[in-house]
């Protein structure tokens, strides 16, 4: 008897904001591993999770929406979406009912390129009818003819199986890239920045959310607790003040939001401290951004 072959793969999921790629990765794996938010560029790295069988590893990756770079955060931002073009074994470009089919069209043209199976995800088709539908996927047909199109609703886990189960297909045979138990390539600390930030953007408004960006500076994990103490950093005072609120109120209630989560997601009793500290133009300086983690250049 034959043994089975092991399979493994990097699937890489595209797409341009606001189309739902973080709510179909959560869907994939099973686990929330990205932040969600109705707010553009939630997603600011490449987040990794990973499914893991007795004979199949899957390593989903979920990528900042595509844009036209304003500042060098989002130049790093397109950085890590367009790299996902050169790695993968199998592409997941999700679109949605709403979004028009040639919004960066210089980034279909790429996906035009690629040598490997594309799907296709027309997400949120709860939101139209039949008829829209269809011409939508011969419209898409046209565009991409190679990718295999497959109507969804992540929010609603409609179709979710299926595309699993086209993935599984796809995937070559390979030993493993990461250890058979591990849920993803981040550390702990990054999972608390996400969450802390997934509050600020949830509670603050405007442009307060996109100018912030969260440090864990000590992450103890002691036998009953977890110790942590995190910055945000913000660009001006003036958003210094709007994030601790009138007698830090806001501060205090983002921090209870946050610290509920981290502990849901490492089922253990959390104390969290956090602080706020002006850098200046954050975004725009080199040395800051990668010491972020950010790919630059």
């Amino acid at each position: 008897m034959t043994e089975k072959k092991h399979k493994s793969g990097f699937v890489n999921i595209v797409g341009n904001p606001n189309v739902g790629k973080s709510t179909l990765m959560n869907r994939l794996v099973g686990e929330k591993i990205s932040i969600i938010t109705s707010k553009a560029q939630t997603t600011r790295h490449r987040i990794i999770g990973i499914v893991n069988t007795e004979d199949m590893q899957i390593v989903y990756s979920d990528t900042p929406g595509i844009l036209q770079p304003n500042y060098k955060l989002q130049e790093s931002m397109l950085n890590f979406s367009e790299s996902a073009l050169g790695d993968a074994d199998v592409l997941l470009y999700v679109t949605d009912v709403i979004e028009k089919l040639d919004k960066h069209e210089d980034f279909l043209h790429k996906i035009q390129k690629v040598d490997f199976p594309v799907l296709l995800l027309i997400n949120k088709i709860d939101l139209t009818d039949q008829a829209k539908l269809e011409k939508l996927v011969v419209d898409w047909k046209e565009i991409l003819p190679s990718a295999e199109i497959i109507p969804i609703s992540a929010m609603a886990n409609f179709n979710i199986d299926y595309v699993k189960q086209r993935v599984e297909a796809l995937m070559p045979d390979s030993p493993p890239y990461f250890e058979k138990d591990a849920l993803t390539d981040k550390p702990a600390r990054f999972f608390v920045t996400e969450i802390i930030r997934e509050k600020i953007l949830l509670y603050y408004q405007k442009e307060i959310p996109y100018a912030v960006e969260v440090v864990v500076e000590e992450f103890k994990d002691e036998e009953k607790l977890i110790r942590i103490k995190a910055l945000i950093i913000v660009e001006r005072e003036s958003q210094k003040g709007i994030i601790i609120g009138p007698k830090g109120q806001a501060l205090k209630k983002i921090g209870t939001m946050a610290r509920k989560d981290i502990e849901r997601f490492f089922d253990k009793k959390v104390y969290l401290e956090i602080f706020v500290k002006v850098e200046k133009d954050w975004r725009n300086r080199d040395n800051i951004l990668k010491a972020f983690g950010y790919q630059i250049g």
